[in-house]
């Protein structure tokens, strides 16, 4: 059987000045986000035409575990407080693998 997992895609357009503090506190939150229970991985990617573009892959066992997530203080402290701030866009997309069994 395949494995099941909750997979998220945020996509975030930095604020001019602020992309080198917005890396810095990625680095924060995905090692905090990395101790999770339920996250299986958090990478970041700066974007190569236009470093001001940044991407988010999430993976957790399921849709729970990302609520979970935003529930956990670094969320709060790290992300709301301080990088949502620092943004002029955001988005966030949630899948569910459809990998056959």
């Amino acid at each position: 059987m395949a494995e099941t997992f909750f997979q998220v895609v945020v996509r975030y357009t930095v604020k001019p000045g602020e992309t080198d503090d917005v890396l810095r506190l990625l680095g924060e939150m995905a090692a905090a986000t990395r101790g999770e229970e339920a996250n299986l991985a958090y990478d970041f990617f700066q974007g190569v035409d236009n470093a001001a573009e940044i991407v988010i892959l999430e993976r957790y066992r399921d849709a729970a575990g990302f609520a979970a997530h935003r529930e956990y203080e670094h969320f709060e402290r790290i992300g709301v407080s301080q990088i949502i701030p620092r943004l002029a866009g955001r988005a966030v997309q949630t899948f569910e693998n459809a990998t056959a069994s």
